[in-house]
């Protein structure tokens, strides 16, 4: 099978994300890197290109020069991957979709609520995919998850808690490392550090999992730091559209917590905890019985588990290979688009109205908590 071509924007040298981005679209060879525009400065940008063994005439300096030198090849790209801060998201996303190139961005979508209907509007005319990067539904236990709540084992989801609280904003000297610094520059943020960088994530877990959207919100953003532009702790209430009452708190000040993400689903008949640093391990407790735990791999998992699980039970998977099953579920949509065909199995990346809805919670939150935590409709 021929190999989709790829491109990928930021991601360069000391990029926190770049790498598990090559690697996962890579290992299944579906994608190939063949272009791209890599750091915002444009030596830097083709000097890491070059390293990567790519076609020089490929490597560009800019994401503009990208798009003026890809868009009329006919071997043009097939998806385009945007990692870069988040202000630039919109500019970008939208000048490819609207050069007719698959965009798969990352989180969050974009800075403002118009901008997001705006992809969303101009992805689903064209006919293209708008794909939003939440690596974290790609977990194989998360889908399982997902699959126990879509079949009714817990019966109706009374309570959702989610966390994702770190440490990694706790030392304030951390402000002036470059690869931070962005984060609390409201200019190349938006308008949130910690519910946009990580509430998002934790918010589309619920809204993957659970299958609700979140209704209403009332949220205090707090910045703990002092002279940061931004919030870094976060606590939110909400309620989904089905009336399930939800949880979140997010922090980058919680010291001694490496990465923090959590979420926990309570219904009527039982209840699930799965933890990001303990990935292969689903908790799962069937009211009044003993509380188990669900390994990845293990006979009976369900089907969606089985198609994201890669290696034996027992051996240990990771964020790469989650990144890996969202690229494989694009590559797999691209191809079915290409044919005109259609799957019978769900189309389980996060999309462009995944990722809007997103930006949705993100301004709901700044908004109410700009007015004493007063409860936001989404509706």
């Amino acid at each position: 099978m021929q190999r989709l071509n790829w491109g990928l924007i930021g991601g360069g040298e000391g990029s926190q994300i770049g790498f598990v981005h090559r690697a996962g679209a890579e290992i299944d060879r579906l994608f190939e890197l063949r272009a791209g525009a890599f750091d915002v400065n444009p030596a830097k940008s083709v000097e890491f290109g070059n390293s990567l063994g790519l076609d020089p005439t490929r490597v560009q300096g800019t994401w503009r020069d990208l798009l003026l030198s890809e868009k009329d090849r006919p071997d043009r790209l097939d998806l385009v991957t945007v990692a870069t801060p988040n202000a630039t998201h919109f500019e970008i996303s939208k000048a490819f979709l609207e050069a007719g190139f698959n965009v798969f961005c990352e989180k969050p979508l974009t800075t403002t609520l118009d901008e997001a209907r705006r992809l969303e509007v101009l992805a689903n005319e064209r006919g293209l995919i708008c794909a939003v990067n939440f690596g974290y539904s790609g977990y194989p236990m998360v889908r399982h998850m997902r699959s126990l709540v879509s079949q009714g084992v817990l019966g109706a989801i009374r309570l959702v808690k989610a966390e994702f609280a770190a440490g990694f904003l706790a030392d304030s000297s951390f402000d002036d490392n470059p690869r931070v610094r962005w984060r609390f520059d409201p200019e190349q943020a938006g308008n949130s550090l910690v519910m946009a960088d990580m509430g998002c994530h934790a918010m589309h877990l619920v809204t993957f999992v659970t299958g609700q959207k979140v209704r209403s919100l009332s949220a205090d953003l707090a910045t703990g730091v002092e002279g940061r532009g931004l919030e870094d702790d976060a606590l939110v209430a909400f309620r989904t559209t089905e009336g399930a009452i939800g949880r979140l708190w997010v922090s980058g000040l919680a010291t001694g917590r490496t990465h923090g993400l959590t979420l926990q689903i309570f219904g009527e008949q039982g209840g699930l905890s799965w933890e990001q640093e303990q990935p292969e391990q689903l908790n799962f407790t069937p009211m009044g019985k003993a509380s188990r735990i669900l390994e990845r791999g293990m006979d009976g998992i369900s089907k969606e588990a089985a198609a994201a699980n890669r290696i034996t039970v027992g051996h240990p998977e990771g964020m790469v290979l989650a990144f890996a099953n969202l690229y494989r579920d694009i590559a797999s949509e691209i191809r079915a688009r290409c044919t005109r065909s259609r799957s019978a199995d769900p189309v389980l990346f996060p999309d462009v109205s995944d990722g809007r809805h997103m930006v949705e919670v993100v301004c709901a939150a700044v908004e109410s908590s700009r007015n004493a935590g007063a409860w936001q409709s989404l509706e």
